[in-house]
């Protein structure tokens, strides 16, 4: 009978805030039922990347309000950003090179775009939120359309990855019409216009450019930094200027021309080009490590600067009367050193004054000291220009986000104040976390409770509500686990001290120096719960009793009780002692030493017993099963060695993992005999593994970890999983409904792999013709992409042709008999018409064209050969009559001959069909000119007498003036193009 398997699923994830690998984006309280005056004052939310998944953070309470995560993606969260028109879009990125939008009201994805080949870097919404830029590692930039969910077009040009992306809002330039009254001249200042046909792009290769996207081509393109690399870009909220930034905490200041760059955009004005990107000089940081993120406050005159140290520069631009105060103080200083030194002065001339530097409208403000490195600063509660502080929201590298409230100019000039600015932290999130790498792990005996202890700090999670219990303050913790009766948590140190945490009171008992300065790397509790053995560096193990002391309260004649470890027994070994192990039958005890070996000794007399040899490298964690009949043993070499504890023979050797073996666990007390064997390893590679110890085959791989995993702890009925990993995550694996069956196991991954490998030639195959047909070298070319699911879509849509023309001749060639033979019975249709509800084979195709996603639907067509393109014309055709989604049916046909026009060209064979799809399209098209025309008629009329009445301001719906109120119609209709239609 074939074995099967219980299979484990992943069920929770916490203890992460925000990962190092993507930014922050703040957002304001975003419910309809918050008052004005109490939204000024809020703290607003954090949307923060964790690994695969979006968090969105109330600052203010601390609390996790919603979780984002797709299903079938597990790459990490590598940008984020949030759509300025609509603030409830926004848009994440990550590292295998896909997009997602998502609704931050319902916490579900809008689209989904996957055109980059590597992790994406930036991202970037135009002011209308209908288009969104990213930049990748590739070094391209994509340029898409959300409202028809394609990608436009990719920009070539850079050669590294890409750090920074802006649109350029530019105003609108028209001619004059020679029949357009005064009234509607379009042109006036007060119906100035804007318009975002440019973007700036700065690069890794240390090239800032300016890309034309209308046509689309790179207008301009200079060198942002002088020291090689360019790793951040920050435009200012006018569109103006730009800094850009590099290593050694160089800060370049651009200004940006946009009356030329509109010009150049409408044709206006010839003879030779004058440059739109001009620098103005450089700045210096007092940091001089690599800048990575710069901010400019959208209503203030405030620039955050940060690189990656624990700190973020604030820089201030001074406004223009105090910039020619400072410059008429510099003239006067001049004049003053020159007349110490007797020498003549200049005339008092433009040149003699000097036209203000950076260095004079730049001045460094203060600098913010935070909690860790930082990753991304941003600006909240930008609500007012006359606000007297500001708030900076901070996500840091050590799995926190802060909240900093720092006092403005105006305010210190009025309070008198010539101090350094003041900035206090006023909010953070750090609770749900650890700041440093876990460690450690410990289960209660009832697996309710999780104990993960880390450098400085012990937690206790709850394990069904994944809310923390406890955060207490301890040492640097190599290893924990629960003594008997679950309220105490005993942690084993680097520097050699045993700590006893009391849960209940949240306090240190007792801190015992137990190996006198030498790292305490593991410790075993005794079967029999009356005692523990730790191991360290110091070359010993020392075994300790629990006993229960009768202790005097300070003050009182009352005594309490009180739990105290003392020592009994002490072994002496050559090496350092770095896992330790007891037998369930409390017979024998294993220890793991640093000369490659493990050492099985007689728990009562502490005799040696066995001696493993076989690893290459320390061993760094053994584990005995249940049953006490074999021990595995994990090393740095990567192997997993199983042992007979009956004469120590090696049973089997295998190659586990990608990196070091950090933990190996048998279930300790399992329900079913069969299970004893069933082995489970952690990695450096990110890996949990699950063994048979019996037959020594691999039973599952459970991915989803983003780092080193540095500690296990399986349950005691081996009913879940807890690992803790480099990325700040605890994650909690679970028993399934499903099992596992070996033989079906290796088919799926072997499946998995081909169909991997298949997609990735296919899209190489493209990439190849593409360069073949110079599309390789040009600066533009098309976004697509050859995935998996783009490759199963294109797949289905072959089948559903394939049974489609098929079924499409039957049913002609019944229609043709019928006409001869009323009373003809109906033939025998494929069964998947009939299991669909007997649908025709035109509703079959068009269904599974429909199902396709937009943005993979030209990617999904590719797929299909050249031979099947007649079947696909034939079905588009009917499509196209029967105005059957028309829309889609056209997109299909457009971009088929886009992409095959030289092989259709050449064979000639598809002119009949490609004709009769044209007069379709032409009818389609001159049927909805029809309805346009008339229902603009209908509003021309409508519009008539709406005027004859004197109804007004309707028309003029969003037309606002500055005071925010609508103007009369004269005055809508002169800020209107198209006033007059017809």
């Amino acid at each position: 009978m074939v074995r099967s398997y219980r299979r484990y699923e992943a069920s929770h994830t916490f203890g992460t805030i925000c990962t190092a690998s993507s930014n922050a984006v703040w957002a304001p309280d975003s419910s309809p039922f918050t008052p004005n005056h109490a939204r000024a004052t809020d703290s607003g939310r954090a949307y923060v990347g964790a690994n695969e998944e979006v968090l969105c953070w109330g600052v203010k309470k601390g609390e996790l309000l919603s979780r984002w995560q797709d299903k079938d993606n597990h790459s990490e969260v590598t940008t984020l950003t949030q759509c300025a028109a609509q603030s409830d879009l926004f848009a994440s990125g990550y590292a295998d090179g896909s997009i997602r939008i998502w609704d931050a009201l319902s916490g579900q994805i809008v689209v989904s775009f996957n055109g980059h080949r590597s992790a994406v870097t930036h991202l970037q919404f135009d002011g209308e939120g209908a288009r969104l830029a990213s930049g990748s590692r590739d070094t391209d930039i994509i340029v898409w359309n959300l409202l028809s969910e394609t990608a436009e077009f990719r920009l070539r040009g850079h050669k590294d990855q890409i750090t920074g992306l802006t649109f350029l809002q530019t105003p609108v330039r028209r001619r004059q019409s020679p029949h357009t009254d005064e009234a509607l001249d379009v042109g006036a200042d007060d119906a100035e216009e804007m318009e975002e046909k440019y973007l700036v792009s700065t690069s890794k290769d240390a090239l800032i450019k300016l890309w034309d996207l209308t046509s689309p081509h790179c207008v301009e393109t200079h060198v942002a930094q002088t020291n090689g690399e360019c790793w951040a870009l920050g435009m200012s909220p006018d569109g103006a200027g730009c800094i850009t930034a590099g290593n050694d905490g160089e800060l370049k200041v651009w200004q940006i021309d946009l009356d030329t760059l509109a010009s150049l955009g409408s044709g206006v004005g010839e003879g030779k080009h004058e440059s739109v990107l001009t620098s103005r000089g450089i700045l210096r940081r007092q940091g001089r490590d690599r800048t990575i993120g710069i901010a400019f406050h959208p209503k203030q005159d405030y620039v955050a600067v940060h690189g990656s140290d624990k700190s973020v520069e604030i820089w201030r631009m001074r406004p223009a009367d105090e910039v020619h105060r400072h410059m008429q103080r510099k003239r006067r200083r001049r004049r003053e050193k020159a007349a110490a030194a007797n020498e003549t002065t200049l005339p008092e001339t433009e040149e003699a004054t000097g036209i203000p530097l950076v260095d004079d409208i730049f001045v460094s403000y203060v600098v913010v000291r935070t909690g860790g490195k930082v990753r991304s600063a941003c600006w909240a509660n930008s609500t007012s220009r006359t606000s007297k502080s500001l708030q900076l929201m901070i996500s840091t590298t050590n799995n926190q986000v802060e909240m900093y409230n720092l006092t403005t100019q105006r305010a210190q000039q009025k309070a008198q104040a010539k101090d350094t600015p003041e900035y206090n932290r006023s909010l953070a999130l750090d609770i749900p976390g650890h700041r440093t790498d876990i460690r450690s792990l410990a289960l209660s005996s009832d697996d309710r409770m999780l104990a993960s202890a880390s450098a400085g700090q012990l937690k206790i999670w709850n394990l069904k509500t994944q809310s923390c219990l406890r955060t207490l303050d301890c040492g640097q913790a190599l290893c924990s686990t629960f003594l008997p009766g679950d309220r105490i948590v005993l942690l084993g140190t680097k520097t050699g001290d045993l700590e006893m945490y009391d849960i209940s009171t949240s306090s240190l008992i007792e801190s015992i120096p137990a190996h006198e300065g030498q790292a305490i790397w593991t410790l075993a509790l005794h079967p029999d719960g009356r005692s523990v053995v730790t191991g360290s560096a110091d070359k010993s193990a020392k075994f300790r009793r629990f006993d229960i002391i009768d202790e005097e309260i300070p003050g009182t004649r009352r005594t309490t009780q009180r739990l105290k470890l003392t020592q009994t027994r002490q072994l002496k070994l050559s090496d350092d002692i770095l896992s330790l192990c007891f037998s369930p039958d409390q017979r024998l005890l294993a220890v793991a030493t640093l000369d490659n070996t493990i050492k099985v000794f007689f728990t009562d007399t502490l005799k040696p017993f066995l001696t493993l040899y076989g690893h290459k490298l320390p061993v760094l964690n053994i584990s005995i099963s249940a049953d006490s009949k074999l021990i595995a043993t994990c090393s740095a070499d990567k192997n997993v060695r199983i042992w007979g504890l009956d004469f120590g023979d090696c049973h089997k050797a295998f190659f586990a993992h990608q990196d070091s073996v950090m933990q190996v666990s048998f279930i300790p007390h399992p329900v079913e005999k069969d299970e004893a064997h069933i082995l489970f390893s952690a990695s450096k590679d990110g890996m949990l593994k699950s063994w048979d110890a019996e037959k020594f085959q691999p039973i599952q791989k459970l991915e989803g970890h983003k780092g080193e995993i540095w500690a296990m702890i399986v349950s005691r009925t081996g009913e879940r999983i807890v690992t803790a990993s480099h990325d700040k995550s605890i994650r909690v694996w679970e028993v399934g409904d499903d099992l596992v069956f070996l033989e079906e196991e290796r088919e799926k991954e072997q499946e998995a792999m081909y169909e991997a490998t298949v997609a990735q030639g296919l899209d190489k195959d493209y990439r190849d013709e593409a360069a073949e047909a110079g599309d390789g070298e040009d600066e533009v070319a098309g976004a697509s992409k050859q995935t998996l699911a783009t490759l199963t879509h294109g797949e289905r849509v072959m089948e559903a042709l394939e049974i489609g023309l098929e079924d499409l001749h039957l049913m002609e060639t019944y229609e043709r008999d019928k006409l001869r033979t009323p009373s003809l019975a109906l033939p025998q249709r494929n069964p998947v018409f009939l299991a669909l509800g007997n649908v025709s084979a035109e509703q079959h195709v068009l269904a599974t064209l429909r199902r396709v996603p937009a943005p993979a639907l030209h990617d999904a067509v590719l797929v299909i050969p050249f031979t099947t393109l007649p079947t696909l014309f034939t079905f588009l055709l009917i499509f196209l009559q029967r105005r059957m989604q028309p829309e889609l049916a056209w997109r299909v046909t457009y971009f088929l001959l886009q992409a095959h026009m030289g092989q259709i060209v050449a064979s000639g064979q598809l002119r009949g069909v490609l004709e009769e799809v044209l007069e379709a399209y032409e009818g389609w098209v001159g049927e909805q000119r029809g309805v346009l025309g008339f229902n603009l008629a209908g509003l021309e009329v409508m519009g008539r007498e709406a005027r004859e009445r004197g109804v007004g301001g309707w028309l003029d719906e969003g037309v606002m003036g500055e005071d925010g109120e609508g103007g009369g119609l004269e005055k809508g209709r002169r800020k209107r193009g198209f006033g007059n239609v017809g």
